[in-house]
C-alpha cells in the first residue's frame, strides 16, 4: 500500500480545516463536508473537494476522519455517511466526545462493519495548523499501516493508549488533559482578574514566580491573550471548552470523582458565553469574574481589562 490515503473529513471547524490542509499537503485525496459549506470552501484552494453531504465526502474513502462538535453531532452524521462506506473502511473519530457517545460510536462502528480508531487529538489552533497536534489513538494493531499516514499528516507524534477503540482509553486520557487544560485556564483568568480587583500590576505577579515551579508557559499565553483582548480567533473557544468541562464532570460522576473546578469552570464558560464571549478564545472566561452578566464592566464605571493593559 502506497503512504497516500482518499480522506474524506466530516467537520472543517477550527481544527478540522487545519487537519485537512495538512492532509492534502501531505499528498492525500482529501474530501471536506461542514454543516455550513462556507467553512469548507476555502479548502478547495488548498487541493481538498468540497463536498455537499457527508455520504459524498466519504465515498471511496480508505480513512474517515471526524472532527465535529460533540458525540452527537458525530452520531448523527455518521449515521448518514456509513451506509456509504464499505466493510472494513477506517474510522478515525478525533472529536472530543464523552464516555457516553464513545460507547454509542463504536457501537455504529461494529453494525457497519468499521474498523474504528479512538483518535482524540491535543493541541489548539496553531499546532493544527502546523500539523504539530499529538494524536492520542487507541485501536487495533492489524491495520494501523492505513491510518498512520493520516495521523503522520496532522501531528508530530501519535500516542498509542490500547488496541481496542471501544474501550475509549484515548478518549479517557483526553478528558484527564483536558481537565488540566480547563483548570489551568480558569485558574489564569481569575488570578489576573483578582489583580484588576486589588489594583496589582499583574506583571509584578509574573515576576514574582518567574523561573519557579510555579512559573509555566501555558500561563504567559493565556494571560497574553487577556491582556492584550486578542480573543480572535480562538485557539480553543469558549463554547466547545465548556461542552468540554461538562464531558469531564460526566465522566468523573460516573465513575465516582467528584471534580469541583470542572464543575466550577464549566459555569465560568457558561456566563462568559451568556455575555456574548461564546466565539472567542477560552481565556475570555475572564469576563466570568466581573458585573451581573448584564456587561463586561469589573464595577461601577470601570472597564473589565486587566490592570497592566
Amino acid at each position: 500500500m502506497t503512504d497516500t490515503r482518499t480522506v474524506g473529513v466530516l467537520g472543517t471547524g477550527i481544527m478540522g480545516a487545519a487537519m485537512a490542509r495538512n492532509l492534502a499537503k501531505a499528498g492525500h485525496t482529501v474530501r471536506v463536508w461542514n454543516r455550513t459549506r462556507a467553512k469548507a470552501e476555502p479548502l478547495a484552494a488548498d487541493g481538498a473537494h468540497v463536498a455537499g453531504t457527508p455520504t459524498e465526502a466519504v465515498r471511496d474513502a480508505d480513512v474517515v476522519l471526524t472532527m465535529l462538535y460533540d458525540g452527537g453531532t458525530v452520531l448523527e452524521v455518521m449515521r448518514e455517511a456509513a451506509p456509504a462506506l464499505r466493510p472494513g473502511t477506517v474510522w478515525a473519530q478525533s472529536t472530543t466526545v464523552g464516555l457516553e457517545a464513545a460507547g454509542e460510536l463504536a457501537a455504529l462502528a461494529r453494525e457497519h462493519g468499521l474498523v474504528l480508531y479512538d483518535a482524540p487529538v491535543l493541541g489548539t489552533k496553531q499546532p493544527a495548523e502546523a500539523g504539530r497536534l499529538t494524536v492520542l489513538a487507541a485501536g487495533p494493531a492489524e491495520g494501523r499501516e492505513t491510518v498512520t499516514p493520516v495521523f503522520d499528516a496532522v501531528g508530530a507524534r501519535t500516542v498509542w493508549t490500547g488496541e481496542d477503540a471501544a474501550a475509549a482509553t484515548a478518549t479517557r486520557l483526553k478528558l484527564v488533559a483536558n481537565s488540566w487544560v480547563i483548570a489551568a485556564t480558569a485558574a489564569t483568568g481569575e488570578a489576573l482578574a483578582l489583580a484588576k480587583g486589588l489594583g496589582v500590576d499583574p506583571q509584578g505577579f509574573f515576576d514574582l514566580i518567574a523561573d519557579g515551579p510555579l512559573d509555566m508557559g501555558y500561563l504567559h499565553a493565556k494571560a497574553g491573550v487577556i491582556l492584550d483582548g486578542a480573543y480572535l480567533p480562538p485557539s480553543f473557544a469558549v463554547a466547545t471548552a465548556e461542552k468540554d468541562a461538562r464531558l469531564i464532570v460526566q465522566a468523573g460522576e460516573a465513575h465516582g470523582v467528584r471534580l469541583d473546578v470542572a464543575a466550577a469552570s464549566a459555569e465560568r464558560f457558561a456566563r462568559a458565553a451568556a455575555r456574548g464571549h461564546a466565539g472567542e478564545d477560552m481565556a475570555a472566561a475572564y469576563f466570568a469574574s466581573f458585573g451581573d452578566g448584564s456587561d463586561d464592566s469589573g464595577g461601577p464605571g470601570e472597564s473589565a481589562e486587566p490592570a497592566g493593559s
